[in-house]
């Protein structure tokens, strides 16, 4: 890992593609199939909620090179919604892995255009109502919930996760999620609407 933000490291592409690769996880990797978008989300070991303590990444090839943007973000839930979970089962915490043609355009809670669930995701129900996030003994449900890619606020980087994630993957700069959605329009002339995820671990980089 490299560039650091406020004592985070942001992933290489490298980190990146050499875990997708030990774990025989799909890439799109044609140098004739320009914005063929590679969606991954790089989960950190940090288990107290509230921060944009992640990472949701871009990469695609355009022509020999790959391209490449990595954004701060969140793969969990915000403190306010673990607790007080909307599910009585719990909020939920998607489960790493690589979800095949997850999302395609749509109007996150019909308001604007983001990344909205059309297939199945599997998630880990966090049900014991603190701050921490917690993956080990939660009880997993795959189904269709709702786990959009968007954006926290409209005008402004966000400082704290809070309401902005209930369980979805939520980028905290607005001008960056506008730029990663020209790329999906980009995409989805090319290729069709609907895009996969693949939710991966830094711990996996080490």
């Amino acid at each position: 890992m490299s560039e650091e933000y406020s004592g985070i490291e942001y992933p290489t592409l490298y980190d990146i593609l050499e875990v997708m690769e030990e774990k025989n996880y799909r890439i799109f990797s044609n140098e004739a199939k320009g914005y063929n978008l590679n969606l991954v989300g790089v989960r950190t070991p940090e288990i107290e909620a509230n921060e944009f303590d992640d990472f949701v990444c871009v990469f695609y090839r355009s022509n020999s090179n790959w391209m490449y943007s990595a954004f701060r973000a969140t793969t969990d839930p915000g403190a306010y919604w673990l607790k007080n979970p909307m599910n009585e089962m719990g909020t939920a915490i998607v489960k790493e892995g690589q979800y095949k043609s997850l999302w395609k355009k749509g109007k996150h809670r019909g308001k604007y255009d983001a990344l909205v669930q059309s297939k199945s995701v599997t998630v880990v129900r966090d049900a014991d109502r603190d701050a921490i996030v917690d993956l080990g003994s939660g009880t997993e449900e795959t189904g269709i919930f709702g786990i959009n890619l968007h954006r926290a606020s409209e005008h402004d980087e966000s400082p704290d996760v809070n309401r902005w994630s209930a369980g979805c993957q939520v980028l905290a700069c607005p001008l960056q999620f506008d730029y990663l959605m020209a790329l999906v329009d980009k995409s989805a002339e090319r290729y069709g609407d609907s895009f996969s995820y693949t939710l991966i671990n830094s711990n996996d980089f080490y």
